[in-house]
């Protein structure tokens, strides 16, 4: 094996990073150098110390937050006790994948190039800093960061001799190696995973709970522009417990429509089963495919067929292709040169992976179904903030979900794939199941009954503060604001009926703001400034907590803009003051948010 170790870490909230990070994988190895690729999360971060020559590539997601799986990695780091040598030995680079148009660009990124300095690294470049809002996205910044640190790497750690570097057009060995099995066992499918799952413990990842779908109905007008859907789960004998702010999360299924489609350009059987296995000894096989696997499950449930491919794609395409003209093309398109193009083609109308895959027919038939894992991505769990709780309606789980779907200027509409696949769910017409696991959410409520609570949840983002405000009348616990916002009343008012009998009880007080009933739009900002001295009050003199969810683009920069007004205006302070008051609500857990993009 050929040393030293090159261990690439990644932090990934949608896949971008782990994308980057899988692609430093195959330059290393490009570069004749042994890699490993791992989640920050799965790697065992006291081992850092013995580490010579580590890439972490971290997104920044919400509003300056590490990914889900790097959080403990990055309780770890930040551990004030850490003696300022412990990485001495270690030669490290941070790439950052973030977007520019959020507040916390890069945050980090940022935030662990420094650490890691503190700690006694040695940084090989500054860190690189990758923008969503580039109109070649974050490969701007990426591909000429990725020449010089192959040029440091090289500098360090030169080609054994007799040995070049292997060039971009051949194909490197795939990470697995599909066996087909002459005969198909019966127990060859999904099944085989969910037998597995042992009541004694929590569902997850591994062993999902299956829980059937007991209602499934749009809860936004039928003239609205958006279809939201209200889905109610059974989840009694799961062993499923929750609070107010926690998330389930729901693994999407790819629509038989395309799974057929998909087989056919590809010429696979559908129910033909394999057994995988890893070409190194320490790359396991991923946990979430059954063992052995039929080809329809695979695709059905684990090869995010239709995401929107990556340029790491176009470049393994060109390298499988046998066609002389669809290469040049693939070619064309993976290069630098080329990202212009790819962008025109893929990335801006959300061409998808099935639809790329149509377009070069002649590469899709050849592509030998030993490379289906390194060119297609997994499908990823989606999360959704749980819009009830236990105490109000026992054994069951309740989202709110919006179901996606636009137009670019590909004739089909692009959907959204888990919203897309539930909004089909009709529990009406036969027993329907949704393999679903809980995580505990950002969000944290105060237990004591007279702390009073400011709720700021325009759209669906109000679907985790009606968890929190059955649970809190549950509990008899006073002084519930809610300031929700939305378009029309009559179309998109969620849980109307529900807060105004809660208004009439006394037991909550409701704060509306509907942007498209007059000529000037109204959002829940404008609200919480017409009622500056009642925030002012509730924060300041009675120690409430403030709470905000929804969108991440500009309602929080809003919210939070009309929060140091408030500050200014009714507290009588400077404008830094009001900021070093936003600051230390947010140190002491008063001010926390929940967005997404």
């Amino acid at each position: 094996m050929p040393s030293p170790r090159l261990l690439v870490l990644f932090g990934s909230q949608t896949g971008t990073a782990e994308d980057v990070s899988e692609r430093l994988g195959r330059g290393a190895r490009r570069r004749r150098l042994a890699c490993r690729v791992q989640a920050l999360d799965s790697y065992p971060v006291v081992n850092l110390i013995n580490e010579p020559l580590v890439i972490f590539v971290c997104a920044t997601t919400g509003q300056g937050d590490p990914p889900d799986n790097m959080k403990n990695f990055w309780r770890f780091i930040f551990r004030k006790h850490l003696p300022s040598t412990s990485l001495c030995q270690m030669d490290f680079a941070v790439v950052g994948l973030g977007d520019s148009s959020y507040a916390k660009f890069n945050f980090v990124a940022k935030k662990l190039h420094r650490r890691l300095l503190q700690l006694g690294g040695t940084a090989l470049l500054p860190v690189c800093l990758g923008d969503e809002q580039h109109e070649l996205g974050p490969d701007a910044a990426v591909d000429p960061w990725l020449h010089d640190l192959w040029e440091k790497v090289l500098g360090l750690h030169p080609l054994p001799l007799g040995l070049s570097v292997i060039p971009p057009g051949v194909p490197l060995p795939s990470k697995f190696t599909m066996q087909f099995l002459a005969e198909s066992p019966r127990t060859c499918s999904e099944e085989q995973r969910v037998a597995r799952t042992d009541p004694q413990n929590p569902p997850s990842e591994l062993q999902p709970f299956l829980a059937p779908v007991v209602t499934n109905q749009r809860v936004t007008g039928p003239s609205h522009f958006q279809d939201v859907r209200l889905i109610e789960f059974d989840i009694a004998g799961s062993g499923i417990s929750f609070a107010a702010g926690d998330v389930v999360l729901i693994p999407p299924q790819n629509a038989a429509s395309h799974v057929q489609q998909f087989c056919q350009v590809l010429g696979l059987d559908p129910e033909q089963c394999f057994t995988l296995q890893p070409r190194e000894p320490d790359v396991p096989c991923p946990t979430q495919l059954p063992q052995p696997c039929s080809v329809r499950h695979l695709v059905s449930q684990y090869l995010d067929i239709v995401s929107v491919p990556r340029r790491s794609f176009f470049e393994l395409l060109a390298c499988l292709s046998p066609s002389e003209l669809e290469r040049d093309k693939l070619l064309e398109l993976s290069s630098a040169a080329g990202q212009e193009e790819l962008s025109q083609y893929c990335t801006r109308p959300r061409r998808t992976v099935l639809e790329v895959l149509c377009d070069f027919p002649c590469t899709a038939a050849a592509i030998p179904p030993d490379y289906l894992l390194d060119l297609i991505p997994p499908i990823r769990p989606r999360a959704f903030s749980i819009a009830s709780s236990l105490l109000a309606h026992p054994s069951r789980l309740q989202i709110l979900v919006a179901v996606v779907q636009y137009q670019t200027r590909l004739r089909e509409p692009r959907r959204g794939l888990c919203s897309s696949w539930l909004a089909s769910l009709h529990p009406g017409q036969g027993p329907v199941q949704v393999p679903l696991w809980i995580r505990p959410g950002g969000l944290t409520f105060p237990e004591t009954a007279d702390t009073p609570v400011i709720m700021v949840g325009p759209g669906t983002g109000v679907a985790p503060f009606r968890a929190a405000i059955q649970e809190r009348v549950a509990q008899s616990q006073a002084g519930n604001f809610l300031f929700f916002g939305c378009r029309w009343r009559d179309q998109d008012f969620y849980w109307e009926a529900e807060w105004k009998e809660l208004e009439k009880r006394g037991c909550l007080t409701l704060i509306t703001a509907f942007s498209r009933e007059q000529k000037q739009k109204v959002y829940v900002q404008h609200r919480l400034r017409e009622l500056g001295p009642l925030v002012w009050e509730l924060l300041d003199r009675r120690g409430a907590y403030f709470y905000l969810a929804g969108n991440a683009k500009y309602m929080p920069a809003d919210v939070s803009e009309a929060l140091t007004s408030i500050f200014q205006e009714e507290g009588g302070l400077s404008g830094p003051d009001a900021a070093a008051y936003l600051a230390r609500l947010q140190r002491t857990l008063r001010f926390q948010t929940e967005t997404w993009a």
